[in-house]
């Protein structure tokens, strides 16, 4: 089964991705997270002439450990240095066959991230969008940084946060738009063991309907 979770940043998409993995016993990837990988690895060079060539060599040479380091890969900083990476269409390109080859393995997979359902596995089993308002994106991102003892300007913060929406909406390499089958699920108001529930009830469904050859709604 693969099972494909997209959303913006901060919606909740990593933390559900993880618990439908554990729930059923398959392998996560936060595609995210090689984004940031190639951002972080070129964050000296995002205001010069080589920016882009040198996050196209940053994307072709990845690989499993580069995405190590989860406390700079998750910063907020690296998160705007993701979205400018993002854009280079040779940087997809260059991670494209990365996700595949996960998501095709033999015990199938849940990916979450930004193109997943449009792009990097249409033909998922299961499609989910998670949504959520900018302040409660801001607030769960805050706290997050908080617990690991970072200091946080929440103004600076929710600023970022709309700065990425905006940039990836605009981003003609694949935004993070709702794939037609995916079932939408609005986390604003949802704590993380709701929202997972909330998940776990689109998933199984989804796969009912699926085994009686209907199709989701």
């Amino acid at each position: 089964m693969i099972i494909a979770v997209d959303g913006p940043a901060a919606s909740g998409k990593g933390t559900l991705a993880a618990g439908l993995a554990r729930h059923y016993g398959l392998p996560h990837l936060d595609t995210g997270l090689l984004y940031r990988a190639v951002g972080l690895a070129v964050a000296d060079k995002v205001d010069g002439p080589a920016f882009e060539s040198a996050a196209i060599a940053a994307a072709q040479a990845l690989d499993a450990g580069h995405l190590d380091d989860l406390a700079a890969l998750t910063a907020a900083e690296t998160g705007v240095l993701a979205s400018k990476v993002a854009v280079i269409a040779e940087v997809r390109a260059a991670l494209f066959d990365f996700q595949r080859t996960f998501a095709t393995g033999p015990d199938g997979a849940v990916l979450d991230g930004r193109d997943i359902g449009t792009r990097i596995c249409p033909d998922a089993d299961v499609k989910l969008f998670i949504q959520a308002d900018s302040k409660a994106r801001m607030e769960r991102r805050a706290r997050q940084l908080e617990a690991r003892g970072v200091a946080v300007d929440r103004y600076a913060l929710f600023h970022q946060i709309e700065e990425r929406d905006a940039r990836d909406m605009l981003n003609p390499h694949g935004g993070f738009y709702q794939a037609d089958d995916a079932h939408l699920l609005d986390t604003t108001q949802l704590g993380i063991e709701a929202a997972l529930r909330a998940a776990i009830a689109i998933v199984e469904k989804a796969m009912a309907l699926k085994a009686g050859g209907q199709k989701p709604s």
